[in-house]
């Protein structure tokens, strides 16, 4: 069987209250992350400042993980401006299957596994 499975994710704004948001968002903009497809909801932008932060974490997110890998626990992560208190936090919220040979035009036997 050539299938893999990724998490769909959503990846949404939290602040505490009172304070400042510094990228230009508001508490509870989010995007979703649904295989290698990001998706806005119509007329919400995010920042590529906080976006640029992000990608090196939702690629392993979107992962099948063990139970006691802090990449299963941890879902908060800061701003990349030091001086916002706005986080993200990433939840997983479904599962999406996927065969190797839709993904990619190397087969599963090449010489470079």
């Amino acid at each position: 069987m050539d299938s893999f499975e990724l998490y769909d994710l959503r990846v949404e704004v939290v602040c505490p209250p009172g304070e400042r948001i510094m990228c230009g968002a508001k508490e509870g903009d989010y995007f979703t992350l649904e295989g290698e497809m990001l998706r806005l909801p119509p007329g919400q932008g995010f920042s590529i400042y906080s976006l640029g932060a992000l990608l090196p974490l939702l690629a392993a997110k979107q992962r099948m993980t063990h139970k006691n890998d802090w990449m299963s626990t941890d879902a908060i992560v800061a701003c990349p401006d030091p001086c916002c208190k706005s986080q993200f936090k990433i939840m997983r919220t479904g599962i999406r299957t996927f065969r190797h040979d839709e993904t990619t035009a190397v087969p599963l036997d090449s010489p470079g596994k």
